[in-house]
């Protein structure tokens, strides 16, 4: 059974950092694509970052050059680092995982997705 934790979530103000993390258990990270998405209040869920079994990597546009998302597969832990944030960047932040090595990510689709965590709560303020 696929378990994602969430944490490194918080508060901070407009051009601050945090770095969200999500420790996953119960498969081999390595042949997993895995990836962020968030909603923000009144909006669909999006996706944010996500990387796939090779390393690669996509980004929405509005996050380009601010994000990175990386994983430790030795911790079985991926990360994104959110630097330069901004009040647009306030949601709840998803990690989602699924074993499919074929996942077109540059679709950010999330229903090419089956497993996914609780979620953290990232708010800015202007």
């Amino acid at each position: 059974q696929v378990q994602l934790v969430e944490s490194g979530g918080g508060s901070v103000q407009a051009g601050g950092s945090l770095r969200l993390s999500c420790a996953a258990s119960g498969y081999t990270h390595i042949s997993y694509t895995m990836g962020w998405f968030r909603r923000a209040p009144g909006k669909a869920r999006e996706g944010v970052a996500l990387i796939d079994s090779d390393g690669g990597t996509r980004y929405t546009d509005s996050v380009k050059g601010r994000f990175t998302i990386s994983k430790d597969n030795a911790k079985n832990t991926l990360y994104l680092q959110m630097n330069s944030l901004k009040p647009e960047d306030t949601a709840m932040y998803y990690c989602a995982a699924e074993s499919a090595t074929d996942i077109p990510i540059a679709d950010m689709d999330e229903t090419d997705f089956g497993y996914w965590g609780q979620g953290t709560q990232v708010t800015v303020s202007s």
